[in-house]
Order: structure tokens, then C-alpha cells, then sequence
């Protein structure tokens, strides 16, 4: 397998200057340190899931994805948005390169909710940081499952998050996350150490925004974080789910109450560029 800790050159494209760290760090409400450690990296992947949502809204209703700084910052930041894996972890990883951490960044192909047999595209970003000479991964954009932890890149040891449990699968020269649901461990996605560029992504990126395959043009996905609790949307099927616990599902009947959940629980703006009371009306019902 290939060595983890193996270091790789910069991307090229949007300089990390070009971000603003300031209004990043008032964003999801961080004031603690900016020096490269291991806990500053835990704080910021805190705070980060429990204020910027996953979701996939800019698919569902017909506009653009766009992957440069600019536009993520525009989107994340300044608008009160959230976003899927390459917007989020595109975010975090300019983030993290501005503050000093080596990050390579990765490719995975989505297993959640898949037979083992299936084999799917590249479709998922994730990172690989290297602190102290030890392989770290961290991944802030799988939407209902996101790791809430700094996991170590370490074959077959369970790692505790401040929700569920995480361990690492070797199979051939891959690796595959899986988390403790419940009572069963279920596969997350699969990846290798291949170095990913920007073009990959904005392939990948195209195709969950446009192909007929893709459910994220056929619906709406939005999940969050809390101390305990992770928040989760599929369309108008609403539910809380409980670390270690049970869960409360709850249909939304009306838009006026998707609108509000939306709102009050994932903390997002709707787009004032779509007439989104008739685009959400499809889901109810």
C-alpha cells in the first residue's frame, strides 16, 4: 500500500491569500489559535460542522456549483449557505493550507447505502494531512455521516469522534471508512493515496450536479451537527438523531414548514434567484 505520509506539492489554482481567514473563523465562530496543531485542527473541524450545513440545494434547483475560493467563500461564508463535499472540504483545505498544514487532497467513491459489489465513481473529496510525521484524514462534507473527529489514517483501530465511532479498512491498496451505527459498522466510502487536482473535481462536480443518475438534482439532502445530536434531511422526511441513542422522524406536510426547517435548523438562506416555494413543492406529499 502506498505510504500515507508521502508529501505532495500544493495545488495549483486560487492562492490561499486570496481567502479571508477573518471572516472564515467569525463564520463558524472559532477564536482559539491559528498555529497548525492537532487540537487547533480538532477545534476548526468542530465548529465548522455545527455551523456550516451540508446541502445540496444549487443542484436541486438548477444553479451553479462553482469551485473557486471566490465563489466558495461568497457562498459559505458571506451568504449563509452551506455545501456539499467539494465545496466544503474545498473550503476547509484552503483554510488549512493558509494556516501551514500539508494537505493532499483525495478522491473516494460513496458506499453509504450501497451494495458492497457496487462500484461507483470518484464522487467524494477528502484530505490527507500529515502533523508530527503521522497521517491524519479529515472530511467535513459526507452530509449525514460527516466525521466530527480528526481521524489517524491506521488500519483496523476504532477511533472515537465527539459522535460516533470511525475505523479504517485496508483492502488491496485502498482503504475503506467505516462508522458504528448503531450496533453494525457500515461502510462510508472507499479511496487510495492517489493526489486528486482541481480538474478531477470539477469532473466529479459535474457530474452530481447534472447527471439523470445523480440524486442530488432529484431531491434535497441537508444535514448538521450539534453536541449529541446530528440533524438530517431527505426531501420532506425530517429526523434527530441521538449519538448512541434513538431517533425522532418527523414528515414536513407543508413548504412553509420545510422553509422553516431549513431556516431554524440548518441555518440556511434560501437563494433569492429561484422561486423556491414552487421548486419545494414537488417534495411535499
Amino acid at each position: 500500500m502506498t505510504n500515507p505520509t508521502e508529501q505532495t506539492t500544493v495545488l495549483p489554482g486560487q492562492p490561499a491569500s486570496a481567502l479571508d481567514l477573518d471572516a472564515y473563523f467569525a463564520r463558524i465562530g472559532y477564536t482559539g489559535p491559528r498555529t497548525p496543531t492537532l487540537a487547533t485542527l480538532q477545534a476548526i473541524i468542530t465548529h465548522h460542522t455545527q455551523t456550516i450545513p451540508f446541502e445540496n440545494l444549487n443542484p436541486y434547483f438548477r444553479l451553479p456549483v462553482k469551485l473557486d475560493i471566490a465563489a466558495l467563500q461568497n457562498k459559505m461564508v458571506h451568504s449563509q449557505r452551506g455545501g456539499f463535499c467539494f465545496e466544503q472540504n474545498g473550503l476547509l483545505r484552503q483554510v488549512l493550507l493558509a494556516l501551514g498544514y500539508q494537505s493532499k487532497p483525495l478522491g473516494a467513491r460513496v458506499m453509504w447505502g450501497r451494495p458492497p459489489s457496487y462500484m461507483p465513481p470518484r464522487t467524494h473529496m477528502v484530505q490527507l494531512l500529515t502533523l508530527e510525521g503521522q497521517p491524519y484524514m479529515v472530511d467535513v462534507g459526507f452530509g449525514g455521516m460527516t466525521p466530527t473527529g480528526v481521524l489517524r489514517l491506521e488500519p483496523n483501530t476504532v477511533q472515537a469522534t465527539p459522535h460516533e465511532p470511525f475505523r479504517f479498512i485496508p483492502e488491496d491498496e485502498e482503504y475503506i471508512l467505516e462508522a458504528l451505527v448503531g450496533a453494525s459498522w457500515r461502510a462510508l466510502y472507499r479511496f487510495d493515496l492517489t493526489e486528486q487536482q482541481p480538474v478531477d473535481y470539477e469532473l466529479s462536480n459535474f457530474w452530481v450536479c447534472h447527471h439523470p443518475d445523480s440524486h442530488f438534482i432529484s431531491g434535497i439532502s441537508a444535514a448538521r451537527v450539534e453536541p449529541g445530536r446530528r440533524y438530517a434531511l431527505r426531501d420532506n422526511q425530517f429526523t434527530i438523531h441521538h449519538t448512541g441513542g434513538s431517533s425522532e422522524e418527523r414528515r414536513l406536510t407543508t413548504v412553509a414548514e420545510l422553509c422553516e426547517v431549513l431556516d431554524t435548523t440548518f441555518h440556511i438562506t434560501l437563494p433569492a434567484e429561484v422561486d423556491t416555494d414552487q421548486a419545494l413543492q414537488s417534495l411535499i406529499g
